[in-house]
């Protein structure tokens, strides 16, 4: 009960990628030395987790330039390089970013991350969750300059493909595949559309363990701006009712920085729920036992056996202190409280 995971990125050693570029970092390592530096990267990453005990390990995301352009790079058909800009998540943010290109006919020649996954298992024996980009999050974060075809066309275009690499992961040995959608964050009417339809084909068939990350973004300053001004914090309240009876079984939530009431949490039925008790948006470490509160304040509404414990996003924007440090204060605040739950349900 209670386990640990992150949500998918640490930060990567500046030996590796440039972290000043937070998101987008470009590999200051030669070509030819790549994949041994990421190896490496990865093995720290590991060993942090390990170290800190978590119970769930992702590769960190380390060798990864970005977590929707790595799969895109997988593919035919896609420009990562000649980016353009676009408003993305429903313009909360007013400002265009930058977003890879759609320019020729989308295929998947082979596994995208597949490798990364089989050495990742060579070096761990805890369970592996990987992430890979949702159908609805890819359109957003794209621009078609190809198909130019209406969206749920694209949608589930984009769902064949996503779940052609999550049914190899699985086949692999992933334990859990997640798919990144903090579109359905974004747009309430898509996400009710077709956006559940579009998760559906993307899950079909994975023989693992499967789940949906549904987060407010990256700790990054211009989602820090648009948090201190927003006022409607209800998505969830949309979102996980209709998950409920959707084929997941597991919904990542963001907690820890949102203003999320956590009585919503009840509405995603038999569901395993990841909580996200570790804000990224932050270089302040949490301390145990403000973590341990959060757990707590869950637990009225999904018992200790349903409910992991994560961070609320990805932490490739923080420094690789604050990273560590927010790892072990999650696991620490995690075993207050199962220490706690345990006290409770022993005979008197």
């Amino acid at each position: 009960m209670l386990r640990t995971t992150i949500a998918g990125s640490l930060p990567k050693p500046s030996w590796l990628a440039d972290p000043d570029y937070q998101l987008f970092a470009p590999w200051v390592v030669p070509r030819e030395r790549l994949w041994e530096a990421q190896q490496d990267a990865i093995r720290l990453a590991l060993a942090e987790q390990a170290a800190a005990g978590f119970d769930v390990v992702t590769d960190g995301e380390q060798a990864r330039r970005h977590y929707i352009w790595d799969f895109l790079d997988g593919l035919t058909g896609t420009d990562t390089h000649r980016t353009v800009k676009k408003r993305t998540r429903g313009d909360r943010y007013a400002v265009p970013q930058d977003v890879a290109r759609i320019v020729g006919e989308l295929s998947r020649p082979r596994p995208i991350m597949v490798d990364i996954l089989r050495f990742v298992k060579q070096h761990t024996t805890r369970p592996v969750k990987v992430a890979l980009p949702g159908p609805m999050t890819i359109i957003d974060t794209t621009a078609d300059e190809y198909y130019r075809d209406d969206e749920k066309t694209q949608a589930m275009r984009w769902a064949a493909l996503v779940n052609a690499e999550a049914r190899d992961l699985a086949a692999a040995g992933a334990d859990i595949v997640q798919i990144d959608e903090p579109c359905f964050n974004v747009y309430l009417d898509k996400f009710e559309e077709w956006g559940v339809e579009a998760l559906e084909a993307a899950i079909e068939g994975v023989s693992c363990t499967t789940s949906v990350h549904i987060c407010y973004s990256y700790g990054i300053p211009l989602v820090l701006e648009w948090k201190q001004r927003n006022t409607e914090w209800g998505q969830y309240g949309v979102t996980l009712p209709r998950l409920a009876r959707s084929g997941i079984h597991q919904v990542s939530v963001e907690f820890a920085a949102s203003r999320m009431d956590p009585a919503v949490l009840a509405s995603a039925g038999d569901k395993d729920i990841v909580l996200g008790v570790i804000d990224v948006g932050t270089e302040a470490v949490e301390s145990p036992e403000i973590v341990a509160d959060r757990i707590r304040k869950a637990l009225t509404y999904v018992p200790p056996e349903r409910l992991y414990l994560s961070t609320d996003c990805g932490m490739v924007p923080r420094s690789r202190a604050a990273a560590y440090g927010k790892l072990r204060a999650l696991a620490a605040g995690a075993r207050i409280v199962r220490d706690e739950v345990l006290q409770q349900r022993s005979p008197a």
